[in-house]
């Protein structure tokens, strides 16, 4: 196929060259965003008249009906060709002839492939924010159904203090929150026009970038042409976010893997999001959740290549920077689909309360709420954390635990403690009156529900 560019050369390359060259092959998903940012342009050089109103209708007109037919499957991308924006315009002067050769007036490659990225992750970071919010949701449901079930709350791995099923999984909402923040901050940075910044001086022609800017729903266009076609700094933002929203499915997914498992055995994942082994009949494993953990690594990569490839790049464009699609493209996938199989996983595993309880009944992870019975005596905490500490110590020794260590005993480390001590070591009693702020109660895990369903309505 004859090469567009071809004037100084012969526009002949090696095969080799041309494939390695290609970026088609991952370009291609773009076309809707191509086609519509080229017949915004097409009616800006049309009301400019740098060309004809006719011609400018004429063009629009056939980009409408290459997209109408991309889309129906009546017209198939040739993958020959170096990338798609070369296969729209070649389709156009096809059908148009020397009228769809004046399209490519007043831009270049270099700022139509950045207009076509900034459109198409525009579109990815709403639609990834539309999963966050549906995950947030069964988030928020899970942990209505289980806003009294108690469970040991950890640190370090170490069984530590009582909290509940629900607060434990609020963390996350936070998490996935945050996110979302993340992207719309990413978004307005995203939301700035590059395009009539041409390869990287502007043009001589009388253009208005401001209406192909309010035409293609930017805020603005970017101020510095040279700027507009080298930056990646949205890019690279896009991956980022999607790195931390895979890290926060990562750790999200690894206590799903221990909390599944037989020595914790606090929740039961459904058939459908576990597989079996192909030796060990007894074995369900929680393989969407590894899967998504292990993913979460290639995302990262998609983040530090591109900051590698881009960290000795002099300005302007370089063909350095085509290397930015296939990494970005693959994390917003991945994310994406990791967002919707976690969500269902989440939406259908069950929980098993009584087993959370019966492990948070061991450990002594009541022992602060021992010390603070001691402070609300009058003691102070430092000598109340030595009198619980040696409490603990005598407990494990003769097999007792706070709840029922004898009232005699309790009394041979301070004179300060009464029979209402029972009711302070209690568990339920240990959660509900934590009334702080945030914390774990459940009247407190109730109103962080309602104040996250509100900000995801």
């Amino acid at each position: 196929m004859a090469k567009i560019w071809e004037g100084v050369t012969d526009g002949i390359t090696d095969s080799l060259a041309d494939d390695f060259n290609s970026s088609v092959r991952f370009d291609s998903r773009m076309y809707e965003e191509d086609i519509k940012g080229s017949m915004v342009h097409a009616s800006m050089l049309g009301l400019k008249g740098i060309i004809s109103q006719a011609e400018s209708e004429e063009i629009i007109s056939g980009l409408e009906g290459i997209l109408n037919d991309i889309k129906t499957g009546k017209l198939v991308i040739d993958y020959s060709c170096e990338d798609i924006h070369m296969f729209v315009e070649a389709e156009l002067t096809k059908r148009l002839g020397d009228t769809g050769k004046k399209l490519h007036t007043a831009r270049s490659r270099n700022d139509q492939v950045a207009l076509d990225l900034r459109l198409n992750l525009r579109k990815e970071i709403d639609e990834i924010s539309e999963l966050l919010c549906k995950l947030i949701g069964t988030i928020c449901d899970k942990a209505e159904e289980n806003k009294g079930a108690i469970m040991p709350g950890y640190t370090h791995l170490q069984r530590a203090q009582p909290i509940t099923f629900g607060h434990q999984i609020m963390a996350y909402a936070m998490m996935f929150l945050r996110d979302i923040d993340r992207l719309k901050s990413t978004r307005k940075r995203l939301n700035i026009s590059p395009i009539g910044s041409c390869a990287l001086a502007g043009t001589t022609y009388d253009t208005d970038r401001f209406f192909e800017a309010e035409k293609l729903g930017f805020s603005e266009p970017c101020l510095n042409s040279i700027d507009g076609v080298s930056d990646r700094d949205f890019v690279l933002e896009v991956l980022f976010c999607m790195s931390a929203i895979m890290m926060h499915l990562s750790r999200f997914s690894e206590e799903i893997i221990l909390w599944s498992s037989w020595e914790f055995k606090f929740i039961e994942l459904d058939d459908s999001y576990t597989t079996g082994s192909s030796i060990m009949p007894q074995k369900k494993n929680p393989d969407m959740a590894e899967l998504v953990r292990g993913k979460t690594g290639r995302v990262y990569g998609d983040l530090l290549g591109l900051f590698t490839t881009l960290k000795g790049l002099p300005l302007a464009y370089n063909k350095d920077m085509q290397e930015d699609k296939e990494g970005v493209f693959d994390a917003v996938d991945t994310v994406k689909m990791s967002l919707k199989v976690f969500t269902a996983m989440l939406k259908t595993l069950k929980t098993i309360p009584e087993n959370m309880k019966n492990a948070a009944g061991k450990g002594f992870i009541n022992a602060t709420d021992l010390a603070d019975y001691l402070v609300k005596k009058g003691e102070s905490f430092r000598n109340a954390y030595k009198i619980s500490g040696r409490i603990v110590a005598d407990c494990m020794k003769n097999g007792f635990v706070l709840e029922n260590f004898p009232i005699e005993k309790y009394k041979e480390y301070s004179k300060l403690f009464d029979d209402d001590i029972y009711k302070a070591v209690n568990l339920e009693e240990c959660v509900n009156k934590r009334i702080s702020f945030g914390g774990t109660g459940v009247k407190s895990v109730e109103n962080q529900i309602s104040v996250v369903r509100a900000k995801i309505s």
